[in-house]
């Protein structure tokens, strides 16, 4: 791997077997990767990084910027939320098969004796994982008569940099397992952002048009998305 460096930013250059250069920056400290050909010289990308060193910057200093949440131990009334609303987390131990309960102002985790923060996590991930498969269908089939896309497939997976993908040869989306924490107008907006992408790969300007068309206030959503406390996470470069 090849560093580039610009003042005081340093640049991760990757180059493989890809036809387009590809930039992101990554929480929580805003280091700088870019993807490029194999072909590509080092000049041609560092022309390319200068061009967006606003970008760059901008990027950073939101990330920097960014709450963060404390660590999760999984225990007895430390806060979670689900749908942009603050639970507090209850923990149930039973000899009986794990599962999860959402009451009034707590979600119940029940868990067999034992169970340590490991497992615990798991359960609830995969409970979060269960309710957006049960809440996207009905968004995409929303926004596929309104967009005039066909979406093939969706998945639910953790990211660190997005909150989500798409892959317009295989009419497939991927969202952020953290949108299930988030209020629904945020999942809806990722899932309508993704879905342009299939009309328009770029963030240029015909997307930013598509998307003022078909969700006049997705900058809204898009900030409050950001505003938002994202998890603690053990970031591996």
């Amino acid at each position: 791997m090849e560093q580039l460096k610009l003042g005081d930013i340093t640049i991760d250059v990757v180059q493989k077997n890809i036809k387009n250069i590809h930039l992101s920056v990554h929480p929580p400290t805003g280091r700088v990767r870019i993807s490029a050909p194999g072909r590509m010289d080092l000049d041609t990308i560092r022309v390319f990084v200068v061009s967006k060193l606003g970008w760059i910057k901008k990027q950073q200093t939101r990330l920097r910027n960014q709450e963060r949440e404390a660590q999760r131990e999984f225990i007895n009334r430390e806060s979670h939320y689900f749908n942009g609303k603050r639970y507090l987390l209850k923990v149930i131990e039973r000899d009986a098969a794990p599962k999860v309960v959402l009451k009034h102002s707590a979600i119940e985790l029940y868990v067999r004796p034992e169970t340590n923060a490991v497992k615990r996590k798991y359960v609830l991930d995969e409970w979060y994982r269960r309710k957006l498969k049960e809440t996207v269908p009905a968004l995409i089939e929303t926004w596929e008569e309104k967009i005039n896309v066909h979406v093939k497939e969706f998945g639910i997976k953790r990211m660190k940099t997005k909150w989500g993908t798409c892959n317009r040869q295989a009419k497939r989306i991927w969202l952020n397992l953290e949108l299930a924490k988030k209020p629904p107008e945020c999942l809806e907006y990722i899932v309508v952002h993704e879905m342009v992408h299939l009309m328009e790969r770029n963030h240029n300007d015909r997307f930013i048009a598509l998307m003022n068309g078909f969700m006049p206030k997705w900058r809204f959503y898009k900030d409050e998305l950001n505003r938002l406390p994202v998890s603690h996470v053990e970031w591996n470069y």
